[in-house]
């Protein structure tokens, strides 16, 4: 019989550890895995980064009505448990917040990010899931305004987003989602990673970053004219992951930019009525 040398941690110093760069997201499950805190998770990972997750809603499509969203919000007291183990287990270098779903779950979030004042804060304004109708982010939009932007250092709006965050009226240009990350800096002091995507004219998928300063724009070839499902999930996650490693903000959305063409590039095609985002893209062009 072979003797377990195995280490136990009481064996280890401190020097021993390897202590990677970590972050936490707080987001919903969607049960694919193609978005969501699964592709927060699995984007962490890709880019050297160890990742928590709390969530706070579960989402299922209902393969029998359409492929709609079946939306579970979980219980306050459950959110609130999750996040106070992880911030008594970890010093976060960043942490993401993804779909919180109501104005309840974000004042349970609004009030751990209040105590526990994570450094590197990244929003993915979630406030709607693809096929709902936009006055369902009403309320949950007045409420991540007032209670989780505050407290965000980075926030990457997609389109709909950037429309309901900066109040205009249309953003079909480069020029608008420029002036739609202005707006929002303005009114929230975070830096802004905007973004166009597929839904802006031209053959290039663009996104604008501003930092109260340097407006830069961010494109690639536009890979199809759909959008992918999970793409903007990874793509505030590949953000926080960067952050988290140490990287600025402007080489942060650079680098989230090119991880999110490839996972594009290399989507997953399925029995749903859309693809989704594959985080391990990146590494396959690269190999």
């Amino acid at each position: 019989m072979t003797e377990n040398t195995a280490q136990t941690p009481e064996d280890l110093s401190a020097d021993d550890l390897f202590v990677p760069a970590h972050a936490l997201t707080i987001a919903g499950s969607e049960a694919t895995g193609g978005a969501g805190g699964q592709a927060d998770i699995k984007t962490f990972q890709e880019l050297g980064v160890f990742g928590s997750l709390a969530l706070t809603v579960i989402v299922s499509f209902d393969p029998e009505n359409e492929w709609n969203h079946r939306v579970f919000p979980l219980p306050q007291d459950v959110i609130a448990q999750q996040l106070q183990t992880n911030f008594a287990a970890f010093d976060f270098d960043a942490v993401k917040i993804g779909m919180l779903g109501s104005p309840d779950t974000i004042r349970t979030v609004g009030e751990a990010l209040g105590q526990h004042k994570p450094d590197n804060l990244v929003l993915d304004p979630v406030l709607i899931c693809k096929g709902q109708e936009p006055g369902h982010a009403l309320d949950t939009d007045r409420a991540l305004t007032a209670t989780i932007l505050p407290h965000a250092d980075f926030v990457t709006p997609n389109h709909f987003e950037a429309l309901a965050l900066s109040g205009m009226d249309e953003i079909t240009t480069v020029d608008h989602l420029t002036e739609a990350a202005k707006r929002i800096f303005d009114s929230s002091g975070a830096v802004v990673l905007a973004k166009g995507g597929v839904r802006l004219e031209g053959a290039d998928a663009v996104d604008v970053f501003y930092d109260g300063t340097d407006v830069e724009v961010l494109s690639a070839p536009k890979i199809g004219e759909v959008p992918v499902s999970g793409a903007g999930c990874s793509l505030a996650a590949a953000v926080t992951a960067e952050l988290a490693k140490g990287s600025t903000p402007l080489e942060a959305a650079t680098a989230a930019k090119e991880f999110v063409t490839a996972g594009i590039k290399h989507r997953v095609g399925g029995r749903l009525p859309f693809e989704s985002f594959w985080q391990g893209g990146l590494v396959a062009e690269m190999g």
